[in-house]
């Protein structure tokens, strides 16, 4: 029988304390990855032109994510718990994430961690995979790529709540958390979902919060 690792529990990255900050360094990370912009809880109109909206991308996005799942165990005899979903978010104005908290004028990118050894040409054969079946072919199917993450120095936090209620936490993070300690924000803000919200009241969601930062000038 194959051992599935769980890359959630395995990995240090996907912990954080609630309430407070912690400093980590991230290496390189290869993600399954889908772009889009505007509030995530608005479908955009069939056939649409633009950026795919948070919907469909998802649905382009997990079946890649179990195609590959499934490969790596017949093909490298690994299997894996599917990691959570995550998404990159940023905007011209960063009041928009914390103060206004305009979800219209977002841009993002939803993601999917791809383990280490899982190789590229195993990520393209989950694609066409997918892409093949006759039926329910993902609108966005062809947006999706493979794509490596370099953020390096990150502060990250765990959040437990609605989604709408980060900006308290992100606001100190961003203006008490990460000046005190002599760094400034580069990279985007990202989020690690490691509740489903489909089964998940809101004040129990748990959301990993990470910002990459740098040494202050």
């Amino acid at each position: 029988m194959v051992a599935k690792v769980d890359l959630k529990r395995a990995l240090d990255r996907y912990r954080a304390p609630v309430g407070s900050f912690r400093l980590l360094d991230l290496p390189v990370q290869r993600y399954l990855m889908i772009d889009g912009h505007g509030d995530p809880n608005v479908t955009s109109a069939p056939g649409a032109p633009g950026p795919a909206a948070y919907p469909e991308a998802l649905a382009a996005l997990y079946p890649v994510a179990y195609a590959l799942k499934f490969a790596s165990r017949l093909v490298t005899g690994r299997d894996y718990v599917v990691p959570p979903l995550e998404g990159l978010w940023w905007a011209d104005d960063l009041s928009l994430f914390t103060t206004a908290r305009d979800k219209s004028r977002w841009d993002w990118t939803m993601m999917i961690l791809v383990p280490d050894w899982v190789d590229a040409s195993l990520a393209d054969a989950a694609i066409a995979q997918v892409g093949a079946k006759r039926t329910g072919r993902p609108e966005r199917l062809d947006d999706l790529r493979l794509e490596a993450l370099d953020e390096g120095r990150c502060v990250q936090t765990l959040h437990v709540g609605s989604y709408d209620d980060e900006a308290a936490i992100l606001a100190r993070m961003h203006h008490e958390f990460i000046p005190a300690h002599g760094l400034e924000m580069t990279g985007k803000h990202h989020e690690i979902y490691l509740s489903d919200p489909r089964r998940t009241a809101p004040e129990k969601l748990r959301t990993l919060l990470r910002q990459p930062v740098r040494p202050g000038c």
